[in-house]
């Protein structure tokens, strides 16, 4: 499985694709798949810094 990470604030120079392998669901917990997100501008705030105390 393939997702976009980022390590550190800034722009979208800093975000990578990685792979990521999904813990494994323990008792009373379900895994879901995704299949469409989406973002937000509270999302690039988030990612920028701009919402860091």
């Amino acid at each position: 499985m393939k997702r976009i990470q980022y390590h550190q604030y800034g722009g979208p120079e800093v975000m990578r694709l990685e792979e990521f392998e999904p813990a494994r669901p323990g008792s009373g917990e379900v895994l879901v798949r995704v299949r469409a997100a989406a973002a937000n501008p509270m999302d690039w705030g988030i990612r920028s810094g701009a919402m860091k105390m």
